[in-house]
């Protein structure tokens, strides 16, 4: 026997606002009484899909069954204890439960990761009769993630391992992804949405869906990147910020698109930018090349010349941990067991 527990918004982690809906609760990554203010709608429709967003309690339950409005698209759920994934729910279209069964049955932190690929209404959450249930305090370092498709992550082969899940698993941070896809464009509300939420550490990847849609050129770029940087340090004045350049993309490195900019010239300017910032003293703003995230030497993982599969997300979220995470963490003392630093 299942008891249905009542849904609470404390219940929900990496949403920026829930949405009370008929029969459940449905998160979105913008505010979402503020839709009007993202042209076009609502980001086009991406701020409604729930990249990153998880279902957080504790519980001895054996069973747990995630009941949503039927799904858009065939899906995956995770099932996460520990940082680890114990399980994997893949759902067909049109299918509303997700049951994740045989789980250790001891008082555990669970998070349950919702797709990343459409958005979702969370309608009930239920556990064995008996079994405790409780909403723990979370005090994990908060990060917010922006960028594109490449953050957002559907090739990704389920929703807890796309690669900033997997930086966020490895690490214990409290992850909230804005990975807009086909919308990264460095749109000032974007910007002030992430300035008023609170972070610890904040990571933007820039530049690739400017190239595809050519919206700023070599002349507006690298102004819209300065001033979307510094919109966010009003509320984040010491917050370490890294901004990392486009990743590898074969016909677009010195194609020129309909801007006349290229991405290899997209990357000069976005380090010059940094160097720029931090020349009037922000030195807790960092530069990554996205090549040294993803390069050539992976092309077997990027299938389409543009989205790493499956594959090359882990391998993204294996490089990005590595090369940036980690030492930024131990930096600014953000590390499990560390004392934060001073600003």
């Amino acid at each position: 026997m299942l008891r249905t527990i009542e849904l609470e918004n404390a219940l929900f982690q990496g949403a920026v606002s829930l949405e009370p809906v008929e029969g459940g609760i449905k998160p979105w990554r913008i505010p979402y009484k503020d839709y009007v203010l993202y042209p076009p709608n609502g980001i086009n429709k991406t701020s409604e899909i729930s990249a990153g967003v998880r279902l957080r309690f504790a519980t001895d339950s054996a069973v747990i069954r995630i009941e949503l409005a039927p799904v858009l698209a065939a899906v995956e759920l995770d099932l996460v204890i520990d940082g680890t994934i114990v399980q994997t729910c893949k759902l067909a279209q049109g299918d509303s439960f997700a049951v994740f069964e045989g789980l250790p049955g001891q008082d555990s932190v669970v998070e349950v990761y919702v797709p990343q690929k459409t958005a979702t209404i969370v309608k009930a959450v239920a556990i064995e009769e008996g079994a405790d249930f409780r909403i723990p305090g979370d005090t994990r370092p908060r990060w917010i993630a922006y960028g594109s498709s490449i953050t957002q992550c559907n090739g990704a082969f389920s929703p807890a391992q796309t690669w900033p899940a997997i930086v966020a698993r490895r690490f214990g941070l409290h992850l909230t992804s804005l990975g807009f896809s086909g919308n990264c464009h460095l749109e000032p509300m974007v910007a002030r949405l992430i300035r008023d939420l609170d972070a610890d550490i904040i990571s933007l990847c820039l530049g690739i869906n400017v190239y595809g849609g050519s919206s700023l050129n070599s002349r507006t770029f690298q102004a819209a990147a300065i001033g979307f940087v510094q919109l966010i340090r009003e509320k984040h004045p010491d917050k370490p910020i890294a901004v990392m350049s486009p990743i590898w993309s074969p016909p677009r490195e010195t194609a020129k698109n309909t801007a006349g900019f290229t991405l290899c010239e997209m990357r000069e300017q976005i380090k010059e930018a940094v160097g720029f910032m931090a020349s009037l003293g922000d030195d807790r703003l960092h530069y990554v090349d996205g090549l040294t995230i993803f390069d050539d030497q992976l092309a077997e993982h990027l299938p389409d010349q543009l989205h790493p599969n499956g594959k090359g997300y882990a391998i993204m979220g294996e490089n990005y941990g590595t090369t940036v995470m980690e030492p930024l963490l131990a930096r600014y003392g953000l590390l499990r067991g560390q004392e934060a630093v001073k600003p």
